[in-house]
Parts: C-alpha cells; structure tokens; sequence
C-alpha cells in the first residue's frame, strides 16, 4: 500500500498573532481588590461594511445582520449573531465568531451590488479581552481618551490609541473591555499591557 500523507486542516494550522504570549498573560493574572486578567480571543470573523444608512441596500444589510446600523460615533449595535461597531458615517465593523467567507458573503449578497464595499478583515486584527477591578487603571496609562463610566459607557466602542498602538477599544462590562489592534502590533501591544498591569501585583 502506497504511504499517505496526512494532512492537517488548516484552521490546526492556524497560529494567532499574541499565541506565544499566552503563557505570560496567564501568569499576569492578579486577583483581590485589584484583579485584572488579559488574555488573547483569538480569530474572531471581523467584516468591514460601507454603505450609506437609509438606503435600500443598508436595509438589506440590517434585515441580513438583524439589527439596524449603528447611527452615531461610540454605537455598537447587537445583531442576532454579530455586533457592529461604528466606524464613521457609513462605515461599520461586523464582530462575531461566525465562518469568516459565510459573513463576508451574506453580506455581499445583502449588498446585492449597490454602492458599498464588504470585505474579510479577520486576518487584519486580533481581539485582547482585559478585565477586572483594575482594568480601566492598566487602559488609563496609555489611553487618551476618557475611560471613566460617564464618559464611556458599557457597550460604547471608540477609535483610539493605547501607547502608541491605534486600536478599537470596546466596553464590553463595566470591568471588561475589547481591545482590538492590528495583527501586527499584537506582540509590542500584548507586552505593553503585560507591562502595564505589574505594578498591581504588588498593590496593597
């Protein structure tokens, strides 16, 4: 019998951006009255949209997604297996953990060829979960815009930077937050907060 080659498929072959940092999120974790916990979420589908709001292709769109776009800047809008950040005027980002060319092509079909664009980003970025009591502390090092609850509330998203890193940063709870920077800042942006949260082990 001739040998066989196997295989694997290649979601096994998949290797996340902040994958080897794994190991040293864990071990960073801090507990008591200044817990705060950063892992890596790792291959969320991200589909970015544009289209224009009111037209009949973004009705389409919102009848595909379940929910209406989100209309002003900070919105986040809950679809029936997706969340969609707002972006800009009509432009959005489509979160979930479906099959990425699923999303991506429900959503052209929506489109049905109207002005507008759908594209796969998954590959683009990478999704940090940071939360805990001290969560919004570690952010506030390297954050330029207002974090307290007034300013920006649970479920809010917003452009932003974190040290010198752009991300989309999401208020997820009111100790959790979605971090989301380009695949290619995920290592210095992971080591960054790694850096950020130590002096809470030592926290009285």
């Amino acid at each position: 019998m001739a040998e066989q080659t196997l295989i694997a498929p290649i979601t096994e072959l998949r290797r996340s951006p902040a994958a080897h940092l794994a190991a040293e999120f864990a071990a960073a974790e801090v507990a008591g009255p200044y817990s705060v916990a950063l892992r890596e979420v790792p291959f969320q589908t991200m589909v970015g949209l544009r289209v224009a709001p009111g037209t009949d292709a973004a009705r389409r769109v919102e009848e595909r997604l379940g929910t209406a776009l989100p209309a002003r800047c900070g919105e986040v809008a809950q679809g029936a297996d997706s969340s969609v950040l707002w972006l800009g005027p009509d432009e959005f980002l489509a979160v979930s953990s479906a099959d990425p060319a699923h999303a991506t092509a429900h959503l052209v079909e929506a489109l049905g060829g109207d002005p507008g664009s759908v594209v796969d980003l998954s590959a683009n970025r990478t999704t940090f979960e940071l939360k805990g009591t001290a969560a919004r502390d570690v952010l506030e090092k390297g954050c330029p815009l207002g974090l307290h609850p007034r300013a920006f509330a649970v479920g809010s998203a917003y452009a932003t930077q974190l040290g010198p890193v752009p991300i989309l940063l999401w208020k997820t709870g009111s100790d959790s937050w979605e971090i989301f920077p380009r695949a290619s800042f995920a290592d210095y942006l992971g080591r960054w907060l790694l850096d950020a949260m130590r002096e809470f082990h030592a926290a009285p």
